[in-house]
């Protein structure tokens, strides 16, 4: 999963009181990052400094923030529950609204939401804040999920769509192929849970319009047991 590098930057001041608010904003931010698989860097003129109450806040911050992240290399935790929803961000940028007296900063997020079990979707969220953003997009990703039906780690037949300019074409895989997809495509497939597929961006590369590409074309997969109920056959009059 991609990470996402937070910068954030404290100025640490030798009034005890405003330190210990320091203190207790640094561990605030450290637990909403980690929720988004973030990795949060302090800078801090303090660290700089030997002498002085600021040098010793700004130290102590620092051994805090490596505590709370974990080590490169080490193992994952497997005691998470299997049916655990699982988060990409897909694209964050900021709009600029002009408004009467000057502009209006905003940030909007591109998420998409997937439990790897056929279950997948896309939302945007917009906010003044990056992690609102993300948030409202988790939100509206799970308001919109999408049933892809699996067919033995793959598609059950090819389709494509279209979403504003963007096409996207997709085709089953036989086992050991892999994911054969890039960008906004690939984030969508592996969290639907396809494990062999091969695909074909064309037109915009708008990482937006490809994901909607992309799930719009999940969304048109029909199973075999149900063509074959549509055509009031059995599934094996069907493939004869």
């Amino acid at each position: 999963m991609p990470r996402i590098k937070g910068i954030v930057t404290l100025r640490l001041v030798k009034n005890e009181a405003q330190n210990q608010l320091h203190i207790e904003l640094q561990q605030c931010l450290m637990q909403t990052f980690s929720q988004y698989h973030c990795e949060l860097r302090l800078l801090s003129k303090a660290t700089c400094s030997t002498n002085g109450d600021s040098g010793r806040i700004g130290r102590a911050i620092m051994e805090n923030a490596e505590k709370q992240q974990p080590a490169r290399g080490a193992a994952k935790s497997t005691t998470a529950p299997e049916e655990e929803w699982k988060e990409k961000v897909i694209q964050i940028r900021r709009v600029t609204k002009v408004v009467k007296g000057g502009k209006k900063l905003s940030f909007r997020a591109v998420v998409v939401v997937g439990n790897g079990k056929g279950q997948v979707g896309l939302g945007i969220g917009k906010s003044n804040e990056v992690i609102g953003a993300i948030q409202k997009g988790v939100s509206a990703a799970r308001k919109s999920l999408v049933t892809v039906p699996l067919h033995r780690g793959t598609i059950p037949h090819p389709v494509r769509s279209k979403a504003g300019a963007s096409f996207v074409y997709l085709r089953p895989a036989s086992a050991g192929t892999g994911v054969i997809a890039g960008g906004a495509a690939r984030a969508v497939i592996e969290l639907a849970g396809v494990q062999n597929i091969l695909t074909k961006s064309m037109g915009s590369n708008s990482p937006l319009n490809n994901a909607r590409a992309t799930l719009e074309a999940l969304r048109e997969l029909r199973s075999f047991e149900e063509i074959a109920r549509n055509r009031g056959l059995t599934i094996k009059e069907m493939l004869i």
